[in-house]
């Protein structure tokens, strides 16, 4: 697990171990999250209305149901500046993915996004299924290959095929080649499985998991009596952006990378990649999976 070549929050490369556990083939799509909203009447976080009292400092125009959309920029930037191409949009939810103008009609076979963390333990926990952890994750987005770069191979192209849905062409957030068709997200299962039968474990959408976030990763243990199983590091306190501590909301990780990693800017779509995300919040390219293990009456004795 993790990676000692990339970026410093993979490292170090270490081993663990995770129980038996099936993990869904795609990641939620919008037709699926929406039998559970019809089934219990779910209002996601981003269709809420806001407290003033929680954002004094926000303008009155954002002080309303919305959430974060991905919008390109007319021109090269500063890449340091997420700012530059993330815009809060009013009435922006999982029905109306880019906007109060936008809806899923023509999406329900995409993955549902602009799902904060609370949003995706909801509906997994309404399909009786959890999270996974960060371990589970990685080991599932492997597909068997140990070591390998992508969740394919250590090839970004082999045989100069397009393996997931990321950003085209080197010039983010401005002008994409096009290359692979799509935008923004792409239909479930619109680029080749990896080992396991899994499909977008690399791009497409980041996906939630249950771990709180941390800097790092433990230290590898030279004793194979010692390595640990089911590993569920950090906590919620340390998971808070020092960088940033008046915004005290706490962060999981995600992982997988999305439609809008550029090879020049955000190399993440690979399985040791993974970044914080704040729980209160979702975006255009955030969505999740879920998991399911074996309870303890089911263990073999």
């Amino acid at each position: 697990m993790g990676s000692d070549a990339h970026y410093p929050e993979e490292a170090p490369t270490h081993r663990v171990r995770v129980d038996a556990f099936s993990i869904d083939a795609t990641t939620v799509t919008n037709a699926e999250f929406a039998v559970f909203v019809e089934a219990t009447g779910y209002v996601t976080i981003a269709e809420r209305d806001l407290d003033p009292v929680d954002f004094p400092d926000a303008p009155p125009e954002n002080l309303q149901p919305g959430s974060m959309v991905f919008v390109p920029t007319r021109g090269p930037v500063d890449l340091r500046h997420l700012s530059q191409w993330w815009r809060w949009k009013p009435g922006a939810s999982w029905q109306h993915p880019q906007g109060p103008k936008s809806s899923i009609d023509h999406r329900l076979d995409h993955p549902v996004v602009h799902v904060a963390y609370e949003d995706a333990t909801s509906y997994a926990a309404w399909a009786s299924a959890d999270l996974p952890t960060e371990a589970e994750w990685e080991y599932a987005a492997r597909g068997g290959l140990e070591g390998a770069t992508y969740t394919w191979g250590d090839e970004a192209r082999p045989r100069g095929a397009i393996m997931a849905n990321t950003w085209d062409g080197p010039d983010f957030p401005w002008r994409s080649s096009g290359e692979s068709s799509f935008l923004r997200t792409a239909p479930v299962g619109s680029f080749p499985a990896n080992g396991y039968g899994l499909f977008d474990m690399a791009g497409n959408v980041w996906e939630w998991t249950d771990d709180w976030w941390t800097e790092g990763h433990p230290e590898d243990v030279d004793k194979p009596c010692c390595i640990p199983s089911n590993p569920r590091p950090g906590g919620l306190e340390q998971s808070f952006d020092t960088a940033q501590p008046q915004f005290k909301v706490a962060r999981k990780v995600v992982k997988g990378g999305s439609h809008l990693c550029a090879d020049s800017y955000c190399l993440r779509y690979r399985p040791a990649a993974r970044r914080p995300q704040m729980i209160d919040t979702g975006t255009s390219h955030q969505g999740f999976r879920c998991v399911r293990r074996r309870r303890a009456e089911e263990q073999p004795s």
